[in-house]
């Protein structure tokens, strides 16, 4: 499957599902963006399973800003709704498949878990 463009309105829809979703921010003027490009649209048609979305962070500044998103490439990756990684800077293509698998095994169970905890911890 190949690489989706997602608008401000589309994102949260986007992100918010079941499974896995990543998420490149990019630019047109960003060299390593035009680098990293290729091996994730390689990945995309890889792993049919995961949503490969795109944010082109000159369009859709409002959105960059309120993620903060302050260096790009950045790659986010969601899990049934929660943000599970995010990194600056373009993935060789082993990385992105060690990121993929990484996300493909955590144990949601226990994620959910000690996102309960930590809120918890923050409220007293």
């Amino acid at each position: 499957m190949a690489t989706k463009n997602l608008t401000t309105q589309e994102f949260e829809k986007a992100v918010s599902g079941e499974g896995i979703t990543l998420v490149d921010f990019w630019a047109d003027w960003c060299g390593p963006c035009k680098m990293f490009a290729p091996i994730y649209e390689q990945a995309s048609e890889e792993h049919p399973d995961i949503t490969f979305a795109k944010v082109d962070t000159e369009a859709e500044q409002a959105l960059a800003a309120g993620l903060e998103i302050s260096a790009i490439p950045t790659l986010m990756a969601f899990r049934d709704g929660i943000l599970v990684f995010s990194q600056a800077g373009a993935l060789p293509a082993k990385s992105l498949e060690q990121l993929i698998d990484g996300v493909k095994g955590l144990d949601m169970d226990d994620v959910r878990k000690q996102i309960a905890e930590h809120e918890t911890s923050h409220q007293h």
